[in-house]
């Protein structure tokens, strides 16, 4: 993304970190003359111990000198996480990984041996494998059974956040799709404030915004997390309800690629359900 794209970015997210804050949370009065929730941005500047117009010029995207230590207090005052603090860094400072000024495709990712070896042994544990663009590079058979064929669509389309939006089979699978849907948003906002370099993850994301109208609102509404655990519940047209947790692993090495491990809840019958249903495929 270029500077302009990146500030807006860190406008918007800004905006967004103070409007979830509670006034009560932090001793002050609701009142009735409130326009907007949240705080206000002269509440958020005294709470980081900088001055209003520079935290409104910082909050509108404009192009203004920012340090570290100050962009501390920002984010002490907005309460953000590890994750979204490391996101306004990048957007703020123009930080980037040197690889990330690239803005053709990916090469096509290999998958290893061993990473290989470590999909075929997730026997009834769901895995995609995914690059920094979140184009899908490798799956094991548990995964191609509870979501879809990925085999079946062509190698350059085979990108999960859009086939999450694309793809009748998620969004009838997942029975709170909008949280299902956030859980990967989140993921793809790391990268995006990561690679402030690459020009596609702006294209990307005009494209998809032009062709989903739910994934703006999804897109702007969604967290920063490297790695988000959650619960999610799947309703299978063949064998009913499933329960998984998730979890993202980072694949160390220059090729960036993560692991989106389902694992079957213990104490319910979703790996016997799986097991069924590997079962019936074959």
């Amino acid at each position: 993304m270029n500077a302009q794209d990146r500030l807006h970015a860190l406008s918007t997210f800004l905006k967004l970190k103070r409007a979830q804050i509670k006034p009560e949370s932090i001793g002050l009065p609701v009142g009735s003359r409130r326009r907007t929730p949240g705080l206000r941005r002269e509440e958020v500047a005294q709470l980081a111990g900088v001055s209003t117009t520079w935290y409104t010029w910082l909050e509108q995207g404009r192009d203004i000198n920012v340090s570290r230590s100050v962009l501390d207090c920002i984010a002490n005052a907005l309460r953000l996480s590890k994750d979204e603090r490391e996101y306004v860094y990048d957007l703020a400072l123009g930080t980037t990984v040197a690889t990330s000024h690239v803005t053709e495709a990916l090469p096509v990712s290999k998958m290893n041996p061993s990473l290989e070896k470590i999909l075929s042994g997730l026997t009834y544990c769901p895995t995609i494998v995914t690059d920094r663009h979140c184009h899908i590079v490798g799956w094991n058979t548990a995964a191609a059974n509870v979501f879809i064929n990925f085999a079946t669509i062509p190698e350059s389309e085979r990108n999960l956040i859009r086939l999450v939006f694309a793809q009748k089979e998620f969004r009838v699978l997942a029975v709170n799709w909008d949280h299902f849907a956030k859980g990967f948003l989140s993921i793809f906002r790391t990268y995006y404030g990561q690679y402030v370099g690459d020009e596609w993850y702006t294209t990307f994301i005009q494209d998809m915004s032009r062709m989903y109208p739910e994934f703006q609102e999804l897109w702007i509404d969604s967290q920063v997390s490297k790695a988000p655990e959650m619960m999610i519940e799947f309703r299978h047209a063949k064998i009913g309800k499933m329960l998984f947790d998730l979890t993202s692993l980072q694949v160390q090495g220059e090729s960036d690629l993560r692991c989106s491990i389902y694992t079957p809840v213990e104490h319910t019958d979703t790996e016997k359900k799986l097991n069924r249903l590997m079962a019936l495929n074959n």
